[in-house]
This record gives C-alpha cells, sequence and structure tokens, in this order.
C-alpha cells in the first residue's frame, strides 16, 4: 500500500530535519523508513518520494542536491540525488 503524500512528507521532513544542517538524507532512507527493509516494499516508493522532494524544494522546504550542489530544476535533473533542509 502507497502511504499518502501527507505521509510521505511528514517522513521526509522529520528525516531532513533529524538529520539537521548540513548533512544529507537519501530517498531510499525516507522510502525504507515507510516501506520496511525490503525492496518489495520501499522500491515502488522511490517514484512518490522523489514527487514529494520537487514539490518540497518548490516551496522552499527542502533543497534537492546532485554532487553536494543544489539541482537548478527540481523538474529535470537526473541520477543520485540527496535531500537537506534549505541552505
Amino acid at each position: 500500500m502507497i502511504p499518502s503524500d501527507y505521509e510521505l512528507e511528514l517522513t521526509l521532513m522529520r528525516l531532513v530535519a533529524e538529520r539537521g544542517a548540513e548533512k544529507t538524507v537519501c530517498p531510499s532512507e525516507v522510502a525504507r523508513a515507510l516501506g520496511g527493509p525490503h525492496p518489495d516494499g520501499w522500491g515502488p516508493l522511490m517514484q512518490p518520494v522523489r514527487r514529494q522532494a520537487v514539490r518540497l524544494m518548490k516551496e522552499g522546504r527542502i533543497a534537492i542536491l546532485r554532487k553536494g550542489k543544489p539541482v537548478e530544476d527540481p523538474d529535470d535533473f537526473r541520477g543520485i540525488y540527496r535531500l537537506s533542509l534549505p541552505r
């Protein structure tokens, strides 16, 4: 069962806040927190986590980082990314 957008947002924001400034969270950590340790549980949550991360970045609540730098366009980035509090 896919968690609600609200549950995704709460979990993402909690993990980023707990990690603190200057530290990052892997999106899979958010997915695992909701879907459990088995890939069948957390794997399907990766796209919903990404959608929430993009929305939260647009609202200025988090930063999406690639290679340690904020992405310029949250709607158009590829590859491995991390999540953090805005700098």
